[in-house]
C-alpha cells in the first residue's frame, strides 16, 4: 500500500467509525433527554455550559450555536470555574457539564459546588456510572465505544458525538422557541450569510438612479437614457404606470428588423410583460427569479405596482448573494 492508499483508507475508516457513533446516538435519546431539554426551554435563566480539556472545546461551540438559535448560553471552564469563575453561574442558571469520562479531578471538585448552589446539572456523558452521571439531574448519554484514534486515546469519536449531542438539544430549542429566520438574521446581520437573511430589492435598488423614459420616447432617447444609467435596461413608465421595458437585446433586434429608426418610440420596441419584483422582496428573491429566466435585470415595484428602480445580477454578486 503506497502513503496515498495509506491517507485514503486511513481517513475513510475515521469516518466510518465516528459514523456509526453517531448514528447510535439515536437509540439513546430518551424521556431523559426530553425532560432535559423541556427543564431548559422552561427555565427563566441562561444555559452554562462547562468541561475540561477537548470537552471545553466542544462546550464554546455549543455555546457559540445556542447563542446563535435563541437560546441564552455562556461558557465556563471547568478548572477556572473552581479558581474564580463559578460566579458565572446565576440563580436560575441551568448547567450543562461536558465530559467523556465523568471522572476529571476538576469535574469532581466542580459538580458538588454546582449542586450546593441549587442549580439544576445535566452531564453529557459516555459514562452514565461516573460521578458526573450519577451526580447530575440529568443525563444526555453521548456513547462513544471506540475512538476513531488507534490508540483509542485521542478525543475523537468521544468529541464528535457530544458536538452532535449539543446540537440536538439547540435545534430541539430552536423549533420549541418558534425561531424563524427573520429571528436567525437579527443574530446574524454580518457576512453573506446574515445578507441573505435580511438584505432587500428596496436596500439594492438605492445604489442606482433608475432608468426609464416616457412610450413616446425617441429610439436614440432610449439608448442615451439605457447607456447613461448603465443598467442594461430602461422601463417604459407614464404617469408612474409602469407600461414595459427596453433592453439592449430589444436594442439589437430593432437594429436588426429595421433600416430606418425615424418615427420609431420606445413603446413600438418595449416589451409589455417585464419581470418585476416587489421591492420589499428579501434579495435572495429576486436572486431566483433572475435564475429561473435566465436574464439579468429584474424591473422593482412598489406595493401598488409603481417602477422603483432596477436590480441587477451584478449587484447580487457584489453583495455576496451569489
Amino acid at each position: 500500500m503506497n502513503i496515498h492508499e495509506q491517507i485514503l483508507a486511513s481517513a475513510k475508516q475515521t469516518i466510518e467509525t465516528e459514523r456509526d457513533a453517531i448514528a447510535s446516538l439515536t437509540t439513546l435519546l430518551d424521556q431523559e433527554f426530553a425532560h432535559a431539554v423541556a427543564l431548559i426551554f422552561n427555565s427563566k435563566g441562561r444555559i452554562v455550559l462547562t468541561g475540561i480539556g477537548k470537552s471545553a472545546i466542544i462546550a464554546q461551540k455549543i455555546v457559540a450555536t445556542l447563542n446563535s438559535t435563541g437560546t441564552p448560553a455562556v461558557f465556563m471552564h471547568a478548572a477556572d470555574a473552581i479558581h474564580g469563575d463559578l460566579g458565572t453561574i446565576m440563580q436560575e442558571d441551568v448547567v450543562i457539564c461536558i465530559s467523556k469520562s465523568g471522572n476529571s479531578p476538576e469535574i469532581k471538585v466542580l459538580v458538588p459546588l454546582i449542586k450546593k448552589m441549587g442549580n439544576t446539572l445535566i452531564a453529557l456523558t459516555a459514562n452514565r456510572s461516573s460521578f458526573l452521571g450519577k451526580e447530575a439531574d440529568f443525563v444526555i448519554h453521548a456513547k462513544a465505544e471506540k475512538e476513531a484514534c488507534p490508540n483509542n486515546l485521542a478525543p475523537t469519536t468521544s468529541t464528535t458525538t457530544q458536538l452532535v449531542m449539543g446540537d440536538a438539544i439547540a435545534i430541539a430549542l430552536l423549533e420549541l422557541h418558534g425561531f424563524t429566520s427573520s429571528d436567525f438574521a437579527k443574530y446574524h446581520p454580518g457576512g453573506t450569510l446574515g445578507k441573505k437573511l435580511y438584505l432587500q430589492v428596496k436596500d439594492i435598488i438605492q445604489l442606482h438612479d433608475k432608468p426609464w423614459v416616457t412610450p413616446t420616447a425617441s429610439v436614440k432617447e432610449v439608448i442615451v437614457e439605457i447607456s447613461k444609467k448603465m443598467l442594461g435596461v430602461a422601463a417604459v413608465v407614464d404617469n408612474n404606470t409602469l407600461l414595459g421595458v427596453v433592453t439592449d437585446g430589444d436594442i439589437r433586434r430593432m437594429l436588426e428588423k429595421n433600416d430606418i429608426l425615424t418615427g420609431l418610440t420606445a413603446q413600438d420596441i418595449m416589451s409589455n410583460t417585464p419581470k418585476v419584483v416587489n421591492e420589499n422582496e428579501m434579495a435572495v428573491a429576486a436572486m431566483d427569479i433572475l435564475e429561473t429566466h435566465s436574464i439579468s435585470q429584474l424591473l422593482a415595484v412598489d406595493d401598488k405596482g409603481r417602477y422603483t428602480g432596477v436590480i441587477h445580477l451584478h449587484d447580487l454578486i457584489k453583495e455576496g448573494i451569489i
